[in-house]
């Protein structure tokens, strides 16, 4: 099959995404199938990196990020020749993947309604929440962005649906899919509550099959002597509650060794807070990919703590491919995992939510000293592997084609 894959950055900028996508191509084009990736030319100094691989089909675009590293590209007449263009000399497409959720969501079901093409739709973004923790005045934002969708998709999808919330804009898009996939199970009854789609398929994001083997075959045997280690890791934003994690420790109260990865805008605060409390944490900074999985690998738990903003949540399906156990602030993420767990107590407010996460710590700390740690779904490493993952997309792909 040709699979031609819309993404809303080029797959060759940050992002876990981006990485999905990635890895998404390298495991397809593995089983023999033909891809193209349709995204915003890049810009700066990593536009050079993979600038003439055959994959890549690459649209006029402005930064819009003062470090260049993102892109954008208006959905109108001039992309869609481009993208028309660009195809014209290769193998005919199989199956359109949207794996966006802006501009490149309404370039492909544009190209798809162009030439009677199906398409899957890979929902990964809760946009209600994702705009309301990131964007001043959302609910303007979300009505601006329902209207902008109407408006590049008039004419070429049916019945374009009303409403100015997050979950009548996915459901306008998904007006023009023959499949959508969501990443997890919780997010994919979400979508399906909110009627955005009948059926939805559950296609996890995978981890890549060697890297997989290889940190796992270099994973310690037994535990090293010492203070419980915990690691958290993401992107230092206000829904990932890092700062509130913080605040947790401080009131668990536990011995216990904290390493940190990742970086962004909250990182001075944390540090504040780390030296105000004398917290045991040390801030690694941005790892690469297979460092920070050894990392989660020789640690004791891994800490999730956004609640309600992930669609899937990768760390804690990661911690548990690699046999670490994970004390999980997301009550849809922790029963997600299953087994391996330190579920935390919701609650309705922050210093509640807090208190109950520093609970958790303690229950962990308290486990892990003793020897009777939770322990993880033997199966998981089976079942993450993206060779298993895009053999699933692939059985969605052939059912849309043949349809």
């Amino acid at each position: 099959m040709h699979v031609v894959i819309f993404a809303d950055q080029h797959v060759e900028s940050l992002g876990g995404a981006q990485v999905s996508t990635r890895l998404q191509r390298r495991f397809l084009e593995r089983a023999g199938h033909t891809v193209t990736i349709v995204a915003p030319r890049r810009h700066g100094a990593r536009a050079r990196v993979n600038p003439d691989d055959p994959a890549y089909l690459d649209l006029p675009s402005i930064p819009i990020t003062p470090d260049r590293e993102y892109s954008f590209t208006w959905p109108g007449r001039r992309a869609d020749r481009v993208i028309d263009v660009g195809l014209a000399g290769r193998p005919p497409v199989d199956v359109v993947h949207v794996q966006a959720d802006f501009w490149g969501a309404f370039l492909g079901y544009r190209f798809a309604a162009r030439h009677d093409l199906p398409v899957v739709h890979t929902m990964h973004n809760r946009v209600d929440v994702g705009i309301e923790a990131t964007a001043p005045f959302p609910g303007l934002v979300l009505r601006v962005l329902n209207g902008w969708r109407r408006l590049a998709l008039r004419g070429r999808i049916g019945g374009l649906a009303t409403g100015v919330d997050g979950w009548a804009y996915l459901r306008g898009l998904a007006l023009g899919a023959r499949a959508v996939t969501a990443p997890s199970g919780h997010f994919a009854r979400r979508l399906e509550g909110h009627a955005v789609f009948r059926s939805v398929d559950v296609v996890w994001n995978g981890i890549d099959d060697e890297i997989l083997d290889r940190v796992r075959a270099s994973a310690p045997a037994a535990r090293a002597a010492g203070a419980p280690r915990f690691v958290w890791l993401g992107r230092m934003s206000p829904e990932k509650r890092l700062l509130p994690f913080l605040s947790a420790l401080a009131e668990a109260g536990v011995e216990c060794e904290v390493e940190v990865i990742g970086g962004g805008a909250q990182l001075a605060a944390a540090q504040r807070l780390v030296a105000r409390h004398g917290l045991p944490v040390r801030f690694a900074g941005k790892l690469a990919y297979d460092e920070t999985l050894r990392r989660i690998a020789a640690a004791d738990a891994l800490v999730q703590t956004s609640i309600g903003f992930e669609t899937q949540g990768m760390t804690p399906f990661e911690a548990a491919s690699l046999g670490t156990p994970a004390v999980i602030s997301d009550p849809d993420i922790a029963a997600e995992v299953g087994a391996g767990v330190w579920a935390v107590a919701p609650a309705d407010d922050e210093p509640a939510r807090v208190a109950a996460l520093a609970a958790a710590l303690r229950r962990a700390a308290a486990d892990i000293a003793a020897c009777a740690a939770p322990v993880p779904d033997p199966e998981m490493p089976a079942k993450f592997r993206q060779s298993s993952r895009t053999a699933a997309m692939v059985e969605v792909y052939r059912r849309v084609a043949r349809a």
